[in-house]
């Protein structure tokens, strides 16, 4: 086991792109920027909001290098996805991200061919974080996209001896049962950043420090608001908080929610470009709709400084 706190908001970052789909590699250093000047302390790079399989092994390596040097010095911290369906691939940017000074390294389960048996799942996890044995290694559990579910207490029973530097579970869960059992494992010994951006407050009531999510992107100010009002006891306040953050959402995913999540950047003066096949894309009539959708919406007062 290897101890690695995630409190507070981890931002999972969208890969940019050129308006043909290739990487724009010019653009991180905006990101971090951004997150920096919206209190955001980690950045969750190449998960699923940023398109991880849509890219290329290398593109994934580029991208990760190129955080790295944006970030060095910074309070902003690196957390690597590495995740993908062949584990030699997977293993390989994992000794990648260790190599350029990642925080650490979190992936999800291969997904075509899936993992049947917490047995089998350990074995994926020991063969992916045996690639950055100095990290902190998350497990990344979406069973939404992974397509399948095993139970997170099982898993942690018995990959704790397997994986030295297994961290925890980056939770992206709605089985608040589940998420309870997991996050009070061995009194509290893993780390279980939430990831379940419009239950925030639920996981929050639960006992969650932490939470990884793709709004925090370009909604942290709400979501800070959700979090300060709760630890004040104000939870009119915080509903009221995290309600905004429903609207939000259920906004932009009725648009086709990577497409317009990428939009919705560009308006706040970050433009990571287009979303790669098969995500789809606004056109600019669609663009100027949803702007004024936000803004009748109240988005932009939401996340005015």
């Amino acid at each position: 086991m290897k101890s690695y706190p995630l409190t507070g908001l981890v931002a999972a970052t969208h890969s940019p792109f050129h308006a043909d789909g290739s990487l724009n590699l010019a653009i991180v250093e905006k990101q971090a920027a951004h997150l920096t000047a919206n209190r955001v302390q980690f950045a969750f790079v190449c998960g699923s909001t940023g398109e991880s399989h849509s890219l290329t092994v290398e593109e994934r390596r580029a991208l990760a290098a190129r955080w790295m040097e944006v970030t060095r010095g910074s309070a902003l911290k690196v957390i690597v996805h590495v995740g993908t369906n062949c584990l030699t691939d997977a293993r390989a940017l994992a000794a990648h991200a260790q190599s350029v000074g990642a925080a650490a390294v979190s992936a999800l389960a291969p997904s075509y061919f899936k993992p049947r048996s917490v047995p089998s799942l350990v074995d994926c996890c020991a063969e992916i974080a045996g690639g950055c044995p100095d990290l902190p290694f998350f497990y990344y559990d979406i069973p939404a996209l992974t397509g399948f579910t095993l139970p997170m207490p099982d898993f942690l029973t018995q990959a704790r001896d397997r994986i030295p530097n297994l961290a925890g579970i980056k939770f992206t869960n709605a089985d608040l049962m589940m998420f309870q059992q997991t996050l009070r494992f061995d009194g509290g010994a893993f780390s279980v950043p939430w990831g379940c951006d419009e239950y925030l407050l639920a996981a929050l009531a639960l006992g969650a420090t932490g939470a990884v999510g793709s709004s925090y992107n370009f909604a942290a100010p709400v979501y800070h608001r959700v979090i300060a009002a709760f630890e004040r006891g104000d939870l009119k306040a915080a509903r009221d908080a995290q309600f905004q953050s429903v609207q939000l959402i259920a906004l932009l995913a009725s648009r086709g929610y990577m497409g317009a999540a990428k939009a919705t950047m560009k308006m706040l003066g970050v433009d990571v470009g287009p979303a790669r096949l098969p995500n789809t894309n606004l056109t600019a009539e669609q663009q100027a709709t949803l702007q004024k959708d936000l803004e009748q919406l109240g988005f932009f007062d939401w996340v005015r400084h």
